[in-house]
């Protein structure tokens, strides 16, 4: 059974804050600050670029993958880190494009984050594919064998909606078609299983859930039947067979190495190496178990005491991730009056508060204390200062 009373204690929350935006940003491990400096003390001061042999960053992204793996039902040698998440999604709907010749259409849906959405635009315009969006209801009718590639985030960043991962890759591939992954809003909230879903391939991001610090590299991950022939279009020096032969041509790495590209962040890994230490003793069952009952209390006391709220998540806690929004004509700032009394959440337009649970540190007391401060502040109408809605360049 995991203690999260102990997980709790592995992460720096400021006194008198309520954090409940990690599905945006996890908050700092409390090792990570150690960890970078231990790295750029001990790492790169003293040992200058012998560092990638003598303390291991060039395999770093392979091993940090290998740790991550398990939490997305991923085994040990099918994951890399490194880059950012659109460069991840890039390389998978490319990918999956070049091993599925003769069919052009790329299908998604409205709730899918919109940088997703551009880049397979961009990819589409470019190889002369069709992307095709539809809403989150209709994805699956809309599943056809004109499909090449399907590519959904799994929870939905403004609703908490979750696609049913293994219906819908089973429902593709009878339809000849691939399908691409965003755990994003998945890997950390929710048990995510991979091979079980029978998927091709998945990315994701390090920075919410997954507590990696803001700017933490992405990670992807292809199944082992595509790991020899999956070609992305991004063809980076780090997946070639053997970077440091500097042949004038591409020759990709064998497996997960082709997915490789760019320098690999050793700074930003280290953080999130701290970040994994604290997943080492987590049970991904328990977490959702928790995750559940941290986001139906929420729920309850919102519906109970905010009448002015109307839930913008599925009610089913099967058919979500670990985030709850509710709709509010003045949701941004209703938000900021909200962050000034000590609760943090998040505003997305154009009428969305977010809230993301996290019961590594987030309790069933900041939940209840969570929902007194909301009400408060939609009771007395403190939101309506003018300085709340100033909106901010990042909301």
């Amino acid at each position: 059974m995991t203690d999260f009373t102990s997980t709790r204690k592995a992460f720096h929350l400021p006194e008198g804050i309520i954090y409940l935006d990690g599905n945006s940003l996890g908050p700092m491990p409390v090792a990570a600050a150690e960890k970078v400096a231990a790295m750029m003390r001990d790492e790169w001061a003293q040992m200058l670029i012998t560092g990638w042999n003598k303390a291991g960053w060039y395999q770093q992204p392979r091993r940090v993958g290998d740790r991550l793996a398990r939490l997305i039902g991923a085994r040990q040698g099918e994951v890399v880190m490194g880059d950012t998440l659109t460069i991840k999604v890039f390389q998978a709907i490319s990918a999956a494009l070049r091993l599925n010749p003769g069919r052009r259409v790329i299908l998604s849906d409205s709730g899918n984050f919109p940088s997703d959405l551009y880049t397979a635009e961009g990819l589409a315009q470019a190889t002369g594919a069709t992307l095709r969006v539809v809403t989150p209801d209709e994805v699956e009718a809309a599943i056809d064998d004109s499909l090449a590639v399907l590519m959904l985030t799994e929870v939905d960043y403004r609703t908490g909606r979750r696609h049913d991962m293994a219906a819908l890759t089973a429902r593709a591939h009878a339809a000849g078609a691939l399908t691409v992954w965003d755990l994003a809003h998945s890997a950390g909230a929710v048990d995510v299983d991979l091979h079980a879903a029978d998927a091709d391939f998945a990315v994701g991001c390090t920075y919410k859930y997954l507590n990696g610090g803001p700017g933490a590299p992405a990670f992807i991950w292809t199944h082992p039947r595509h790991a020899k022939a999956a070609a992305p279009i991004l063809q980076g020096w780090m997946g070639h067979d053997a970077p440091f032969a500097f042949e004038p041509a591409y020759r990709p790495a064998g497996g997960i190495e082709r997915m490789r590209v760019g320098t690999p962040p050793v700074i930003a890994l280290a953080a999130l190496e701290a970040a994994l230490d604290v997943w080492d003793g987590v049970e991904m069952a328990d977490l959702r178990a928790a995750s559940i009952a941290l986001s139906q209390r929420f729920i309850a006391g919102v519906e109970a005491s905010c009448p002015g709220l109307i839930l913008n998540s599925p009610r089913d806690p099967a058919q979500r991730g670990s985030q709850v929004g509710f709709r509010h004509p003045q949701a941004y700032a209703v938000m900021q009056a909200l962050i000034a009394q000590g609760v943090i959440g998040d505003f997305r337009a154009p009428d969305v508060l977010r809230f993301g649970f996290a019961p590594l540190y987030n309790s069933a007391e900041d939940v209840d204390q969570a929902v007194q401060i909301l009400a408060r502040i939609l009771q007395t109408g403190s939101w309506d200062r003018p300085h709340f809605h100033e909106k901010a360049a990042v909301t």
